[in-house]
């Protein structure tokens, strides 16, 4: 497995204004001239970056067109201090995104505060929109309800969230990702250093609070991604860390509860399988995206 480095990841990244802001963004090579081939977005989660998919990325490249960004307020983006985020506003963003590219249509893969992001998108579709050909979820809080977030990102978010944010640093960082992952699935060093990277560039720590409204975004606009869910033509399928602490298990269950006919698997890993079980879930990815018939 090939290792993308921090360096790397700067060196490879291109930037776009959108909506007043610089936004990091990757495309495979040959991407404008591949418009034949079907495209993929990556949609990454809280509080990393696109670097997560990094080695999904390098073993779709020969077959996809590949896209992705590091949202505002994360990885290599603009991290604008005084802003009100929002995951609609991400939405905006990634359409924006897609327009500018020429993307019409294409496959959405997303993690975590990602998945909000898709859900936002996939409620979205309409013939003014990009077509969604299919969605691919990985852990995250599809639905508030089920959704147990962490004490210290309930600290983060509270009253106290920027005096909280002052005193973060790698080593707390690292005791938290180690509850969320699983057992014997845990990061190495090197991926603890170039995660905290992405939080640590550009003042990131000082966002995190305010990154931290989609928790109460999650619960206003819940039922209208649920129901968009439950009715849309459009493939969906769940891949899912059973270990996860956030949204593990008992969030499949419920995904199972509800969503008709429902296409899952169970991973015996914590919150980021495409970080801990980066080869089952790029197996699975492709069988799936190998069953969705676009005609």
């Amino acid at each position: 497995m090939t290792q993308l480095t921090f360096e790397s990841y700067q060196q490879q990244a291109s930037y776009i204004d959108l909506y007043g802001h610089r936004i990091a963004y990757w495309q495979s090579l040959d991407f404008v001239k591949n418009a034949d081939k079907e495209t993929i977005l990556f949609i990454h989660g809280f509080p990393s970056a696109a670097w997560d998919w990094h080695y999904q990325w390098q073993h779709l490249t020969n077959q996809y067109r590949l896209i992705c960004l590091d949202l505002l307020g994360f990885g290599l983006s603009d991290k604008p201090i005084n802003h009100q985020y929002s995951l609609l506003e991400q939405a905006d963003i990634v359409e924006a995104l897609l327009k500018e590219k020429n993307v019409t249509s294409c496959h959405v893969i997303s993690h975590d505060y990602g998945d909000s992001v898709a859900q936002e998108l996939l409620s979205r579709q309409s013939p003014k929109s990009f077509s969604m050909l299919s969605l691919c979820l990985l852990n995250g809080g599809l639905f508030a309800s089920h959704h147990r977030p962490l004490f210290i990102q309930k600290l983060l978010k509270g009253p106290l969230g920027n005096w909280v944010a002052q005193f973060m640093n790698k080593n707390s960082m690292t005791k938290s990702f180690r509850k969320i992952f699983g057992k014997h699935s845990q990061p190495k060093h090197h991926e603890f250093e170039i995660l905290w990277q992405l939080i640590e560039f550009n003042n990131g720590k000082k966002v995190i609070p305010k990154l931290l409204t989609y928790l109460d975004e999650r619960k206003v606009h819940g039922e209208r991604w649920k129901k968009a869910m439950i009715n849309t033509p459009i493939p969906l399928y769940f891949i899912n860390g059973v270990q996860d602490p956030i949204s593990g298990q008992h969030m499949l269950d419920y995904y199972i509860d509800i969503i008709p006919n429902p296409k899952t698997t169970a991973l015996d890993v914590g919150h980021y399988p495409q970080l801990e079980a980066p080869e089952t879930v790029l197996s699975l990815y492709k069988g799936f995206l190998d069953s969705v018939d676009i005609t």
